[in-house]
């Protein structure tokens, strides 16, 4: 995993040039939103738990089928299960989101994912929306700007958005 200043430098080196004008900018205005960053990271964290829950029980709400008898949800030890993958999906949704990189989500976390649901028989698409459903509420929670760092939030949501967006694709 590179954060986004070692993958600057990374590329770089790997090309024999200087960091460009460009990536500097681009970079020192990362440095200017880090607190923005850390505030949202530090309410999607805050407010994890109930994240999936809700998320969860909105999701089970809409497709009963999952956690009647037969269903991918059903039985506690299934429910656990389901309750985890969600809470490490949205744990490594606000890794990226620290780092401003998606290779940690995509490395330890969505790679294979698909595969591993398909081979347990998982519903993909209700995963999908389920993460979907994480997605807004962690928007939401992290777009509320009373009490955190005053600026234009925007380009850090659309990012954030953008991981919940790769998860579900991932396992759709």
């Amino acid at each position: 995993m590179l954060d986004a200043f070692a993958k600057v430098v990374s590329q770089a080196d790997a090309r024999g040039e200087y960091i460009s004008p460009a990536q500097l900018d681009a970079l020192s205005a990362m440095i200017a939103d880090g607190n923005k960053r850390m505030d949202a990271v530090n309410r999607i964290t805050s407010n994890a738990s109930a994240i999936v829950a809700n998320a969860a029980r909105s999701l089970f709400s809409e497709q009963p089928q999952l956690v009647a008898p037969g269903g991918n949800a059903y039985t506690s030890r299934r429910m656990a299960a389901c309750l985890r993958d969600m809470e490490i999906i949205l744990r490594y949704v606000t890794y990226a989101t620290f780092a401003g990189d998606a290779s940690v989500l995509e490395d330890r976390c969505l790679n294979g994912l698909r595969e591993t649901y398909l081979a347990l028989g998982t519903p993909g698409a209700s995963v999908a929306i389920g993460v979907n459903k994480m997605k807004e509420a962690a928007i939401a929670i992290a777009n509320d700007s009373s009490g955190i760092t005053r600026g234009d939030c925007s380009s850090l949501m659309s990012e954030i958005s953008g991981y919940f967006d790769k998860a579900a694709a991932a396992v759709a």
